[in-house]
């Protein structure tokens, strides 16, 4: 059969494609066994320090994503106080509320299993302890044995001067009334209130709920409480600030902190609410007062551990409830308006002023109104306060709250002074 010329020149393509792709091939191949043998000759004539160098070379070390700082925890008493309060139970946070009383003569294990069972924080050291440093010293190291190491007892007493003086005998000097006190200068006055703190200190006391701050503005003796008895420093009422913060101030130099007291002042009243209801109504105290403003310049300038709360009723403030449970005495006016965030503690919540309110009310009373540490003058209340306590924050998340607060402002004080770790 014969092939056309058309066919012929197909049949001609056709090899020539093959043969280009042949050639094409086997240079491609070429090429790439030249670069093989180029690259085992070139390492075989490499310098031996190269091939060391790069035997040796380390390895970049992994690249790392940069992080925030981790935030540093609060080392501030406040900020200890906060972690503390966390870790505790709300048995144990209200234990802090509650300041139990030790009456001269009596045993320190009495209180034993308050503070180790029930987490009781403070303890009041009252009568007549005329046995000197070393013998209120004892008890106070036994009281303090019960509690946990991390979280020691603030240890309080009424050491003011002149009738009101709990702890006498070797080692306390015999203290001038106020009155006397309020004829020294504020530099006299600082100097012997550091003395008399140094010897408070030995004892084992680290507060001392003195001084009195109310200004007499009514007969003298016709104001049982202060003016009757010469608690008040017998001034006006900046004279009566500036004794205030010298006695605060000379606390402080020998450690011990002070409680400024009664707020908003028991210098109008007749009545003693240690031991009646009656005549315990002021009626002349306001907020914008020369009284009331010796407490506030002594808090803004000296600033004291505590503010004892009278429960005196103040008619021109709040006439509806005793100054210890009034919200608008406490967390309006002395909280909100003048900014206090430190421990509000209340008078001795057994005193014939509140016997009306049940036992198991009074500290709900006080926390409720934005007070913290419940002060108490008898052995058989301390039960009932701790269980209304405990009951009121079992019951309300908001009354909890409140409770932890408390807590915090009293741990807050433990800390300062190294009481709690």
């Amino acid at each position: 059969m014969s092939i056309t010329p058309s066919e012929r020149e197909r049949r001609t393509t056709r090899v020539l494609r093959i043969v280009a792709f042949m050639m094409v091939t086997a240079l491609v191949v070429t090429m790439a066994l030249l670069g093989l043998i180029w690259q085992h000759n070139r390492q075989q004539s490499a310098p031996i320090d190269e091939k060391s160098s790069a035997a040796s070379a380390t390895p970049a070390a992994p690249v790392t994503l940069e992080r925030s700082a981790a935030p540093q925890p609060d080392t501030s008493p406040e900020g200890k106080a906060r972690r503390a309060v966390a870790a505790m139970s709300v048995e144990e946070r209200v234990g802090q509320l509650v300041m139990a009383p030790l009456f001269a003569g009596s045993d320190p294990s009495t209180l034993a299993d308050f503070i180790s069972s029930r987490h009781v924080g403070s303890v009041l050291i009252i009568g007549n302890w005329t046995d000197g440093t070393a013998s209120v010293r004892t008890a106070t190291d036994a009281l303090q044995s019960y509690a946990s190491e991390n979280n020691k007892l603030i240890m309080a007493t009424d050491q003011e001067g002149g009738l009101v003086q709990h702890l006498t005998g070797p080692g306390f000097d015999t203290m001038p009334s106020a009155i006397e006190q309020g004829s020294m200068t504020t530099d006299q006055l600082r100097q012997s209130a550091a003395v008399w703190g140094g010897q408070l200190n030995q004892a084992g006391i680290n507060v001392d709920l003195a001084p009195v701050m109310g200004t007499v503005t009514v007969d003298r003796a016709s104001n049982a409480p202060i003016g009757a008895l010469s608690r008040d420093f017998g001034l006006d009422a900046n004279g009566t600030s500036e004794h205030g913060a010298a006695f605060v101030q000379g606390m402080r130099d020998a450690g011990v902190g002070a409680a400024v007291k009664h707020y908003p002042g028991l210098g109008a009243v007749t009545g003693n609410t240690d031991f009646t209801a009656d005549g315990i109504t002021d009626t002349t105290t306001t907020l914008d007062g020369a009284e009331i403003g010796a407490f506030h310049r002594v808090i803004a300038d000296a600033q004291p551990a505590m503010v004892m709360m009278s429960l005196a009723t103040y008619q021109a403030i709040d006439g509806s409830v005793p100054a210890a449970f009034s919200s608008a005495i406490i967390d309006g006016e002395l909280r909100g308006k003048q900014g206090y965030q430190g421990v509000v503690i209340s008078d001795s919540l057994s005193a014939a002023a509140v016997s009306g309110t049940p036992a198991d009310q009074l500290g709900v009373r006080l926390v409720e109104a934005g007070g913290d540490l419940a002060c108490i003058g008898a052995n058989d209340y301390v039960a009932p306060i701790l269980d209304g306590l405990n009951a009121r924050a079992a019951a309300d998340p908001a009354f909890a709250a409140k409770v932890t607060r408390s807590a915090t402002r009293v741990m807050t004080l433990k800390y300062q002074p190294g009481l709690a770790k």
